[in-house]
């Protein structure tokens, strides 16, 4: 896996939430302020990240019977580190995200990739997959969050950025929030079938030449 485009393939070639529609509750749970997002983004790449190196450190000695059990272990592990730290010094954030934190533990993205790629390859690449996969999870968490907060609350990171805007109360509400996702996924499907048309476009047009 080469460095740089391993890193960049969550951002918009493999999304995990965009693309492969993975972890959406919490991405629609959480996006109604970009501070938030940015707090639930951070932690589920801590866990991607923790949970990626431990299971392709010990992928060879666990049983292939009880390899779920085992990964939801190490995922849980994580995830209670992350609540210990953000309950001591991030309250405020904890009791923003509640529930959705514990919930890391069966976010559909960590468990898929323990699963089907750090259980398969070596620690340097499954390190590079979780923090790609972490960083287009925040990405489609922040883009998200963003049109909801600036157009239901008129605000960004809590600072009014629209002086006299009245705002849609519906973009923070869960109708607003599929309404946006859908749209932002319908935008990275459509960027998705215009790269492809490009690359066989550029594909038959060097067949041409060498023929």
């Amino acid at each position: 896996m080469r460095f740089w485009p391993g890193l960049t393939k969550g951002l918009i070639r493999e999304n995990p939430v965009f693309v492969m529609a993975l972890g959406l509750c919490p991405v629609l749970a959480t996006s109604t302020s970009v501070n938030d997002a940015i707090g639930m983004g951070a932690a589920a790449t801590f866990v991607l990240l923790g949970s990626n190196i431990i299971v392709s450190l010990i992928r060879s000695v666990i049983p292939p019977k009880v390899r779920i059990p085992c990964y939801v272990v190490v995922i849980a592990t994580f995830v209670t580190i992350v609540e210990l730290v953000m309950q001591a010094y991030l309250p405020p954030l904890y009791k923003s995200l509640g529930l959705f934190v514990p919930l890391i533990v069966v976010n559909c993205i960590i468990l898929a990739r323990a699963e089907g790629f750090a259980s398969k390859n070596s620690v340097g690449k499954s390190a590079l997959d979780a923090i790609a996969m972490g960083v287009g999870f925040s990405f489609a968490l922040i883009l998200l969050a963003t049109f909801r907060e600036v157009l239901g609350k008129g605000t960004f990171l809590g600072y009014q950025v629209i002086p006299h805007f009245r705002p849609a109360i519906v973009m923070i509400l869960p109708a607003g929030a599929f309404l946006t996702l859908g749209l932002l996924m319908g935008y990275f499907n459509w960027m998705q079938q215009r790269s492809g048309q490009g690359e066989d476009s550029k594909n038959q047009s060097t067949g041409r030449y060498e023929r």
